[in-house]
Parts: structure tokens; sequence; C-alpha cells
């Protein structure tokens, strides 16, 4: 069974820089769409950005767009998020997700597999 694990969160100050990784093990791992989401307390799971394999491309929501880098070293079975400029509003956990399949690719429920999250908070 594939499984998703998320390190590199933390607590760092507003305008501040962090990077997220998340490791694939387990399994064959054939992905469609491998991307990040993040929840805040008493909020609905939210997407940030995400990566489709066979074109290649990137899409980010737009309270990132700009500040957030999302990459993936498949040598590595690893997806990174490179966030910039933190604000105090990106605070949450994050966690990294996949999708196997056709979905929707910024809707949480369409994606197959997630790790157990990554606290990131923002001070300021």
């Amino acid at each position: 069974q594939v499984q998703l694990v998320e390190s590199g969160g933390g607590l760092v100050q507003a305008g501040g820089s962090l990077r997220l990784s998340c490791i694939a093990s387990g399994g064959i791992f054939e992905w469609e769409y491998w991307g990040w989401f993040r929840q805040a307390p008493g909020e609905q799971r939210e997407f940030v950005a995400t990566l489709n394999k066979s074109f290649g491309r990137t899409y980010y929501s737009d309270s990132v767009k700009g500040r957030f880098t999302i990459t993936t070293d498949n040598a590595k079975n690893t997806l990174y998020l490179q966030m910039n400029n933190l604000k105090p509003e990106d605070t949450g956990v994050y966690f990294c997700a996949a999708e196997i399949g056709a979905g929707i690719r910024s809707t949480a429920n369409e994606y197959d597999y997630w790790g157990q999250g990554t606290q990131v908070t923002v001070s300021s």
C-alpha cells in the first residue's frame, strides 16, 4: 500500500520561508495529480497546489500564487512545496495528497492517498 509522509513544517515568522517534503513509499505509485492541501482549525480542507504528471503542469490557489512553488523529484518519489513570504493566514496543517485516476484536481475528496499532515505556524 502506498504511503505518503510529509515533513518540514514548523514555526516561522511572517515573511519567512519553509520547504515541505512528501515522500511516497510502499508500492507502485502511478499518480495523475500530486499536490498539497491545508486545513486551519474550524475550516474546510483547502486546495493549495498540485502537479499534473501527464503534462507537467502546475496549479495554484490564488492565495499562494507567486509565493509557493510545487516541484517533484520522481527519482526520489518526493514532492516539495517551497513556501516563501509566509503570512499568518498560511497557518494550518498541510497535507500531501495524490490522485491516481480521473478526478477534480482541486477537490480534496477526489484524491486517493493522503499523508498524515505537517503543522505550519506563521507568527506575526
